[in-house]
């Protein structure tokens, strides 16, 4: 922070901004692939969505992951970030037709969601087609504490529902009928879900791809992509659950799924990144309402929009420090920490006991690596903030900008206006009489 301060990635004119611990990257992807080594074949992937920030996934391709994606926009990142067609995974539940053709021509793997996927997939599928394909199915073990984040409920919107009557008949059908289907894909969800929920669902997908081989009479089925990612532990700095864990939990409810019969794909995201990233914002304005000390700041929803929600389910640790980047020494109180926003809701913290904020201070945003970079909410008009990466050597910082702040004139010009008369004369002349 004192050094972020010193070389002006903070001040007046830069309330705030994003940062990526680099090495902590490395670090985390290293654990990653640490924890599956004795697994003979699997692909790591990183969920895009996490962090869609090119040099972030540039970084993450070095280190030799993968990319998940599930939108034509993350495909184009992936792609620019440098990651092989082959080592690209698309997962969405509503592709489009053209969607579709543009990852075949490509090469890359694509997971169809439900069973009239597959109809198009038929008729787009190429004779050399070299994608992977699969199908998504849903378990339907539960839901996890956090039912938005919970992807393997009864009613959940994605993948074929195996339990629903029929379903799991039809999902075998459908192998039946395709030779080229040769990956199961299942997600049971990450955050507010609990390992043995995770491992629970991907076992019955291992048990599904038993019974699809069995019902075809051959080996068909060579992949499993083990969608979903681990929670991530906001309270403090240990990292928990680690992969470790994960591969053990797996191993514990089937023992054969990481025995190398089948191909794995893993799509680990914010469990990659959340503790690798910092939010740093400005004290602007302190006050006090109905005996509240309230510190106003530079980070609200724009940048931690399901915190402001959700606070229960997403809440952030915070730290204090001083103008000059140093850490806060002042006496404890109990404050809220409200953001920028006009809405009474933008509050990142609610009565949380901190060093007295003073205008000019600095409010760290702890473990925000993980989405509140790259899913921006531009309530306001807001600009996208600086994201920028570090790396400590011998006590020396240095950065390399992510991702330089918005501007004013670029909020402008995606707001409409080069078409900023369209409304007083872009309308085509009336004709006749």
């Amino acid at each position: 922070m004192r050094q972020a301060v010193v070389d002006g990635l903070l001040g007046e004119n830069r309330p705030v901004a994003g940062f990526v611990d680099v090495r902590g990257v490395r670090d985390s992807a290293a654990a990653l692939h640490a924890a599956f080594a004795h697994v003979p074949d699997v692909l790591h992937t990183f969920a895009a969505k996490a962090c869609a920030l090119v040099p972030v996934l540039r970084l993450l391709a070095d280190a030799g992951m993968g990319c998940e994606v599930a939108s034509p926009g993350e495909l184009r990142l992936a792609l620019d970030a440098g990651f092989a067609p082959a080592r690209i995974v698309l997962d969405s539940p509503a592709k489009t037709r053209g969607e579709i053709r543009e990852a075949l021509e490509l090469g890359v793997a694509l997971n169809a969601d439900n069973l009239d996927e597959l109809e198009r997939i038929d008729a787009l599928r190429p004779a050399d087609c070299a994608s992977v394909l699969g199908l998504r199915v849903n378990p339907q073990v539960g839901a996890g504490a956090i039912g938005a984040m919970s992807t393997a409920s009864a009613t959940s919107k994605f993948g074929v529902a195996l339990r629903d009557p029929g379903g799991r008949a039809r999902v075998v059908e459908a192998f039946a009928r395709r030779p080229w289907l040769t990956r199961l894909h299942a997600h049971v969800g990450s955050q507010g879900c609990p390992l043995p929920l995770i491992a629970e669902g991907l076992a019955q997908t291992h048990r599904l791809a038993e019974e699809i081989d069995a019902h075809v009479g051959r080996r068909q089925v060579t992949s499993l992509d083990l969608g979903g990612g681990l929670p991530v532990n906001f309270a403090d700095d240990t990292v928990t659950p680690t992969y470790a864990q994960y591969a053990a939990a797996l191993t514990a409810a089937e023992p054969a799924l990481l025995d190398g019969r089948y191909r794995l794909v893993t799509e680990f995201g914010r469990s990659l990144i959340a503790k690798n990233g910092f939010t740093a914002a400005l004290v602007e304005y302190v006050k006090d309402a109905g005996g509240r000390r309230i510190a106003l700041t530079h980070a609200g929803g724009q940048v931690a929009t399901r915190t402001v929600f959700m606070p229960r389910d997403w809440p952030l640790r915070l730290s204090a420090y001083g103008p000059d980047g140093s850490p806060k020494r002042t006496p404890v109180m109990r404050q809220d920490v409200a953001g920028p926003l006009c809405f009474a809701g933008d509050v990142v913290a609610h009565d949380r006991p901190l060093p007295e904020l003073a205008e000019g201070d600095v409010v760290v945003l702890h473990d925000t690596g993980g989405y509140y970079f790259s899913s921006h909410w531009s309530y306001n008009s807001l600009p996208r903030t600086a994201v920028y990466g570090f790396l400590v050597d011998a006590g020396r910082v240095a950065f390399a900008t992510v991702r330089p702040a918005q501007t004013l004139r670029e909020i402008s010009e995606e707001s409409g206006l080069a078409q900023a008369d369209a409304l007083l004369t872009g309308f085509p002349a009336p004709s006749g009489p």
